[in-house]
């Protein structure tokens, strides 16, 4: 997996990801143009879509509908350092029968945004001050191999 992301301007980033370009920016208030999400709305958003996709995959698999489904992703910040603190993920399906809640929950539970950020993965930081002294970022840019993530 691979994700390049390009400074625009001012608060401005372009992400590139198989294609797919996504604008990020900071509201007026930041000192932006709030010409697009910010950084922390984008990981609520991921947190979000991927509690719904496996929410789907699991109504779907018992044969129900998830066309009136929706995810509401809220969170908290915290402070020294700054970091989102606290995450509440609502799952809605009107009309569900609430003998699936239990198995709903446990298939949100287990996406793999969920997992991340439950159990932290390491992370690496490089600085470089050109591209050819870091690993290739070509990835980003090349069409999907069908493998969704």
């Amino acid at each position: 997996m691979n994700t390049y992301i390009h400074y625009v301007d001012g608060k401005r980033f372009e992400i590139i990801t198989r294609g797919h370009r996504i604008l990020c920016d900071q509201p007026a208030a930041n000192g932006g143009t709030d010409a697009g999400v910010t950084p922390p709305e984008l990981l609520l958003a991921s947190l979000g879509a991927c509690a719904g996709s496996y929410a789907v995959e699991y109504l779907h698999a018992r044969s129900l509908s998830a066309a009136e489904l929706h995810i509401h992703v809220s969170a908290e910040k915290e402070m020294a350092p700054a970091r989102i603190g606290f995450f509440r993920i609502d799952v809605i399906v009107p009309g569900l029968d609430r003998r699936y809640l239990a198995g709903l929950l446990r298939a949100v539970k287990s996406c793999l945004i969920h997992n991340t950020l439950v159990k932290p993965p390491a992370i690496q930081v490089e600085v470089a001050s050109g591209p050819e002294e870091l690993q290739t970022v070509g990835d980003a840019l090349a069409p999907s191999n069908g493998h969704v993530i």
